[in-house]
């Protein structure tokens, strides 16, 4: 079912069905643009270029080239300069919401955290004291 929304872009109501943030005439605006960048990508001398140079070459906005890196419309092994912020630092990186750095950050956090837990969990396993009587 539909839900009527504003467009971010251009504060015009339009049916958002989950298939796009924008209103028709800002996606198609979207898709013009996109065409722009990719033909300035398809050439050979272009290839490598990073976000800075494909932002000045073709005044397309940073966080759109962003977004089309994210959603996978432009792909970072066929444009190897190409990628997005880390969530957490704002290193670029081409996949997931972390960069390499702060995953094996949060991933050696994680590992400290769960041997500090087994470590109290045993503690209290060896303060608990068990009393055993004999019922005879």
């Amino acid at each position: 079912m539909a839900e009527l929304r504003n467009c971010p872009m251009c504060q015009e109501f339009f049916n958002y069905t989950g298939l796009r943030e924008v209103c028709h005439n800002c996606a198609q605006k979207e898709e013009d643009m996109y065409q722009v960048v990719y033909r300035f990508l398809r050439k050979r001398e272009n290839r490598a270029a990073n976000v800075d140079r494909i932002e000045e070459a073709t005044g397309v906005d940073r966080d759109l080239l962003y977004k089309w890196v994210r959603k996978g419309r432009l792909h970072p092994a066929v444009f190897p300069s190409l990628g997005y912020p880390c969530d957490n630092c704002g290193h670029l990186t081409n996949k997931g919401k972390l960069c390499e750095k702060c995953q094996n950050n949060l991933k050696s956090d994680l590992r400290t955290f769960d041997a500090a837990k087994e470590f109290r969990n045993d503690i209290a396993r060896r303060d608990r004291a068990t009393y055993h009587t004999d019922k005879r």
